[in-house]
């Protein structure tokens, strides 16, 4: 049985806090009225035709049908979840991650349980291709599939639903589709994403129809008339190998996106009252302030302000943070270089190389997990990891807060801001989190291309983005628009890889850091593992990797398009990037080093 592994995802949320999320969600909700029951009762009829889909396809796996028949049944199966995704995604996250999550197993952090991979992606995995020696294998994912379908029509006849929540499901859908959806993250071995896309889309529509009352008339045929050129336009291209993805997405997705918020204003639907990354009022995924940053923040209190961030930049540019004196934030993570130091390895105050390479602090507000190996869940922890790490800034940050006591100007502005006569420590690690926050700029050609300036990116910074999309697969692993690991589009996981890394770009010896695995050694999956990092300013981060060994974007597009570790004969059991050769020419590998350049802020 051959397993292409792809991203390990820790499970952050238990089935009770999903439970929880949604009872919350329902607080303050208005039923839905009888006649928006339609809703519902469509719901209900594609679960009931999925359950018949997955017995057909038990059925058939016990006659032993031929693998093409298993294979087009399966894909009628995937398309009739696509017709409910937005609610179950929505209403039912929990059992969505069983139903249709990436083919790995995931570890609940508080018990350290392993929960075994199960779902549509796995059964894709099985069947493409198809052995008959996991007959009884593939039977009993099937059948536990079952069982998640009964889950789903179980909770459904008693959800009380209401309009805003409908509306703000069926909004994530769209946004899901641009990214999750247009990359293939769920049908990595089959292709079959752009091919299931109008099913999704078509739910939008059907959705958008039922829930829609007089006041939204001209809106909704607008949405119509979108997603049907949306669809139009799938139908006489599929081929993810050729699809045109750098004029799909603003010519079309973008725009079903820019018209939903519209009829929300027309049908003066209310915000579901729930912080989130993607702001309500956010007409695409490119739009300047499409993400806020204050969901990512420890609590209410720790929010970003205009005051906090300019205190925070003096602060961070101040040696006063170091027990010497002679070294800041700023040493290390360099404006110009994106906030990198373009050495291979940071170095110690003791000028000797320390483990790993230094990462961009570029939009890493977007990601749950700091440094590479993803040991602080936020920047306020971050922070106080650094300044106290005795190699790095080996600070005492009870001595520095009573230098900062001791200091008028920083007395006076943390006194302003906090409202608290003495400096704490939390305001402290704050300051430098909230500057650190301020710095996702979203100013790059390809945003500006993305906006509506066709002139934006060049012709081979446009082929580059196709390729990155789809031959090359890059958009798996770095979701577009934030390109990092965070999984669109609630951002509430943030994944990391095995790529099976060598020491350097010769791609002859293992590196043998053991990356999140450190801290988890009894997880074998997450040996070797790090956060995958936003490609955003990367022309401007060399050298490249945790360990910084490799110099350039070519030497970095030579190792995934040989297959990773894997690829060179490195033996790494549990690499996630798959092993399989991306095969591409050298002017396809150009095309893309283009394209990343075209993700530098301005």
């Amino acid at each position: 049985m051959k397993f292409i592994l792809k991203y390990p995802v820790i499970l952050f949320l238990t089935f009770i806090f999903s439970l929880f999320g949604v009872l919350q969600c329902q607080k303050n909700h208005k039923p839905l009225a009888d006649d928006l029951n339609e809703v519902k009762k469509e719901i209900l009829k594609n679960n009931v035709e999925f359950l018949r889909q997955t017995n057909e396809l038990i059925n058939l796996i016990e006659k032993e049908s031929d693998q093409k028949n298993l294979q087009v049944k399966f894909e009628n199966l995937r398309k009739t979840y696509k017709k409910m995704e937005w609610a179950v995604e929505y209403f039912l996250p929990h059992s969505s991650r069983f139903i249709n999550g990436p083919a790995l197993p995931e570890i609940e952090m508080a018990e350290n349980v392993e929960i075994e991979a199960e779902g549509l992606q796995t059964l894709e995995e099985m069947l493409y291709p198809y052995e008959k020696q996991n007959k009884e294998e593939v039977i009993r994912l099937l059948k536990k599939l079952l069982n998640k379908n009964n889950t789903i029509k179980t909770n459904f006849l008693v959800i009380s639903m209401s309009k805003d929540q409908i509306f703000d499901a069926l909004r994530q859908e769209i946004f899901r589709i641009s990214s999750l959806g247009i990359a293939g993250f769920d049908t990595p071995i089959s292709g079959m994403s752009l091919k299931e896309m109008p099913y999704s889309l078509e739910s939008i529509k059907l959705t958008i129809q039922q829930i829609s009352t007089g006041k939204s008339q001209n809106s909704l045929q607008k949405i119509n008339k979108e997603i049907d050129f949306a669809n139009d336009f799938l139908k006489k291209n599929n081929d993810k190998l050729s699809f045109d993805y750098i004029n799909f997405i603003p010519n079309h997705l973008n725009k079903i996106s820019a018209l939903l918020l519209e009829f929300k204003k027309d049908e003066n639907i209310p915000d579901v009252e729930i912080i989130s990354a993607l702001r309500k009022n956010t007409s695409t995924f490119y739009s300047k302030d499409a993400f806020d940053p204050n969901a990512f923040t420890p609590g209410k209190e720790y929010e970003i302000s205009p005051e906090k961030v300019s205190l925070g930049k003096e602060l961070f540019n101040d040696n006063i943070l170091s027990d010497n004196n002679m070294r800041s934030c700023a040493t290390c993570h360099i404006a110009e270089r994106a906030f990198t130091d373009g050495l291979e390895k940071s170095m110690s105050l003791q000028n000797s190389a320390l483990p790993r390479n230094t990462p961009s602090l570029n939009y890493s507000a977007f990601q749950h997990g700091q440094f590479w190996d993803m040991r602080k869940d936020d920047l306020e922890g971050q922070s106080f990891a650094v300044i106290t790490n005795k190699e790095e800034m080996h600070g005492d940050l009870n001595a520095i807060i009573v230098k900062i006591n001791q200091n008028k100007k920083y007395n006076v502005a943390f006194k302003k801001i906090y409202k608290s006569e003495k400096t704490q420590v939390w305001h402290l690690q704050n300051v430098l989190a909230s500057y650190i926050r301020s710095l996702a700029e979203f100013n790059s050609d390809f945003d500006h291309y993305m906006r509506g300036n066709q002139n934006a990116m060049t012709s081979q910074q446009k082929k580059g983005f196709n390729l990155f999309m789809g031959k090359a697969q890059c958009a798996i692993c770095h979701f577009v628009p934030l390109f990092n690991g965070n999984v669109p589009p609630d951002y509430k996981k943030t994944e990391q890889e095995v790529l099976g890394l060598a020491v350097n770009s010769e791609n002859k010896i293992a590196d043998q850091d053991p990356g999140r695995g450190k801290f988890h050694e009894t997880v074998a999956f997450l040996q070797h593992s790090f956060k995958t990092p936003t490609l955003r300013n990367i022309n401007k981060t060399a050298p490249y990797m945790h360990n910084g060994g490799y110099k350039t974007l070519k030497e970095v597009m030579k190792f995934y398009n040989k297959g990773g570790g894997k690829g060179f004969g490195l033996h790494f059991e549990n690499q996630t990037l798959s092993d399989a050769p991306l095969n591409l020419t050298d002017q396809e590998t150009n095309d893309i080093i283009g394209f990343l350049k075209a993700l530098d802020d301005k």
